[in-house]
């Protein structure tokens, strides 16, 4: 077998190992396959690109509402086998289980990246107070809806996602429980190749999407946005308040 090896910090490493197979145990040929992990590196099976198509799209829409319904113990929780804190990229994610999906977004996806970013003078204190204002209306449950927390792959763009001869495999996962407007959100930020046909194969294929759930999609980016502009500055500061502004 072919392998790629990645390196990173051991518990990056061990979390990403982790997620992958929590992932894996839905739908096994959704993710590429963990050979091994230690301290030093993580082993993967090796996927060999070839060119995007629709059917291949519509076959990741529904392998992705397989993975989504197998489910976890809460929003914000992470993946089995999992203690403590992971990582979105290079920055430090918390994983604390919350029964609603507003208020752990709120708390742990929102308010921290928009308060770290505040400190490094990326957001200015009307900005901040924006943020503030969205965060009231998660905490108060304004966007919560009936559908139970779903198993995510938390860093869905077109990056971590690789066609291959036999389908889209997802890589590269900050796996967690979650809302499943995450993972198709995250799709369409930074564009993604046949992004109509998931959407549409999703919706059709899922019983747990909101009753106007494509008005959400800015909503579910909003902590992902907060996450570049801690890690990549203020380029992304107008999208974020731009996405942000929608919803106050």
């Amino acid at each position: 077998m072919a392998t790629f090896v990645k390196h990173a910090s051991a518990d990056a490493l061990a979390y990403e190992a982790a997620g992958l197979r929590w992932l894996a145990e839905a739908d096994p040929d959704a993710v590429v396959g963990v050979v091994s992990v230690d301290e030093n590196s993580l082993v993967t099976e090796r996927l060999e690109s070839v060119a995007t198509s629709d059917g291949a799209a519509a076959e990741f829409a529904e392998r992705l509402v397989r993975v989504h319904d197998a489910g976890a113990d809460s929003f914000g929780c992470p993946p089995a086998d999992w203690s403590g804190d992971g990582y979105v990229g290079a920055a430090r994610l918390t994983l604390r289980g919350e029964p609603r999906w507003g208020r752990m977004y709120a708390d742990q996806r929102v308010l921290p990246y928009a308060h770290q970013a505040h400190r490094q003078g990326l957001l200015d204190d009307d900005q901040l107070r924006t943020v503030e204002r969205l965060a009231d209306r998660l905490r108060d449950g304004d966007f919560d809806d009936d559908a139970p927390p779903a198993r995510i792959h938390g860093d869905l763009w077109a990056g971590n996602v690789i066609t291959t001869e036999h389908g889209m495999v997802m890589i590269d996962p900050a796996a967690q429980g979650g809302h499943r407007l995450n993972d198709l959100a995250l799709l369409a930020l930074f564009g993604f190749p046949h992004l109509r046909t998931v959407h549409d194969g999703y919706a059709r294929h899922s019983h747990h999407l909101p009753d106007g759930w494509r008005d959400l999609i800015d909503l579910h980016q909003v902590h992902h946005l907060l996450v570049h502009v801690v890690l990549f500055g203020s380029s992304y500061v107008p999208q974020t308040m731009a996405a942000i502004g929608r919803y106050v």
